[in-house]
């Protein structure tokens, strides 16, 4: 009767097992995850759609925000000797950022003071031995917490010659401390700065109008500073990079940067110049978080500028006729490379055939033009085109990419949802001389992201 009993219990056991087994697999096949942000860059579908309309708000001119008159008004008065170059109010519209220069200072050399809305100096920000650079990159957090910039050591306190970091993802620097300024002559203009090695005096009280010191670089690093111009800091500190593009997430928590080795940054310069073209630097992207922890992307060079996923989750940059997706979360972040060569030279034979039907000999015509013009044209983003093998497809199946007027790279991004990234391709060549710039053959897509079905119960 025991015997009995006990296998009715084993069987009646292993039944309910066998139930809640089966339905679980079932709910691990049709649970999908409730946000986008949830679904690793690795286990992304995507469905590619050709020559669709440019996104909203994707050709709109940036605006240049005219100066703040009381701001203005305070350096007229009180600041003859320094020169307003622009202001950028704070997205809550509480506090403007001041970006001049001295009337003694070199050109493309700047100095930030924070402002409040009433045209009163709140907190001078850069310190005398500080240079800020690029301005027109300087941004607020979508948050208004925090304000980026690009600044490095003032032209006249740098010693030694300028060489790459010999490791790009080390993180280490070598600071360079700031000393009095000496101006620059034919005499000393090319003598180092004595003690340049030496450990910046800790114990050494800044004027007091003057801001406190904060270490100083060979190169552009990029520097923080909070909406009252205070707790400033290096966020990178990489000596032998040049930062250059940077753009915060919308959740105001890190930056997508772009940064280029600066001998890189000098040959593609001088290369430019010797073909009287306008330089548009190449760098490597890389997601730099308040903290100052920092991960490179990738190890291609692109001019592409990295985009956000609207949810903070990812960061997407593109290589030639590739998009790559990064996560931007997560302790095991992955990456997708998305190959687009093949979809382009489709679709550019498509937009070239109804191209050609509608503007007859005038096509041809602007074909020939096209391809002399390519004949000469630097391609900018070779350093991956190894990347973007081709699908396995029948012979003859692709047309032939030199027949194509409409093939061109990718040359930018612009990510509107978090299941739709548009990008736009064209070609595009700009000169010294603006009235030969080249940009034609404007085309947008889009990829439609969604998760794949595998990733569905693996979350």
């Amino acid at each position: 009767m025991f015997q009995q009993t006990f296998k009715k219990f084993i069987l009646i056991a292993v039944l309910i097992s066998t139930v809640a087994c089966q339905k679980n697999n079932i709910q691990s096949l049709t649970v999908a995850p409730s946000l986008m942000r949830d679904v690793p860059a690795l286990r992304l579908n995507y469905r590619f759609e050709s020559d669709v309309p440019a996104p909203e708000k994707a050709n709109e001119t940036a605006q240049v925000e005219e100066k703040n008159g009381l701001v203005q008004g305070d350096f007229d008065q009180n600041r003859p000797q320094e020169i307003l170059d622009m202001t950028l109010t704070s997205p809550d519209k509480q506090k403007v950022l001041a970006i001049y220069h001295n009337v003694a200072d070199f050109p493309s050399e700047f100095r930030l003071d924070m402002y409040g809305v009433d045209g009163k100096i709140l907190k001078t920000i850069t310190h005398d031995g500080m240079a800020v650079h690029f301005p027109d990159t300087i941004v607020w957090s979508p948050d208004s917490t925090s304000v980026a910039f690009v600044a490095m050591a003032r032209l006249g306190k740098l010693s030694g010659l300028m060489t790459d970091s010999e490791n790009d993802k080390s993180g280490e620097a070598t600071p360079v401390p700031t000393i009095e300024a000496t101006p620059l002559t034919e005499a000393n203009a090319n003598t180092e700065t004595a003690n340049a090695n030496a450990e910046p005096n800790a114990t050494a009280s800044p004027p007091t109008d003057q801001a406190p010191p904060v270490l100083t670089f060979r190169t552009e690093q990029i520097y923080l500073c909070d909406a009252n111009g205070n707790d400033l800091k290096p966020l990178t500190q990489n000596e032998g990079l040049i930062y250059f593009y940077f753009v915060w997430s919308p959740d105001s928590s890190a930056l997508a940067a772009l940064a280029s080795k600066f001998t890189e940054w000098r040959i593609f310069q001088y290369q430019a110049e010797q073909k009287g073209e306008m330089f548009r630097p190449m760098g490597r992207p890389r997601i730099v978080e308040k903290t100052g922890r920092q991960r490179l992307l990738d190890d291609y060079p692109t001019q592409v500028h990295p985009v956000w996923s609207p949810d903070s989750a990812k960061v997407a940059a593109a290589f030639d006729k590739q998009v790559r997706i990064y996560d931007a979360i997560g302790n095991a972040p992955t990456q997708a490379a998305i190959m687009l060569r093949n979809q382009l030279l489709l679709s550019s034979k498509t937009y070239d055939d109804t191209k050609r039907a509608e503007m007859g000999a005038n096509f041809d015509a602007e074909v020939n033009l096209e391809t002399n013009a390519n004949a000469n044209k630097t391609v900018n983003n070779n350093a991956n085109a190894n990347a973007n093998t081709a699908v396995n497809l029948p012979a003859g199946v692709l047309p032939d990419e030199s027949t194509l007027v409409s093939f061109n790279p990718i040359v930018r991004l612009f990510w509107t949802e978090d299941t739709m990234l548009y990008f736009e391709t064209a070609y595009v060549r700009e000169f010294k001389e603006s009235t030969n710039n080249v940009r034609s053959n404007v085309r947008w897509h889009r990829l439609i992201l969604s998760p794949q079905a595998v990733a569905l119960g693996n979350q």
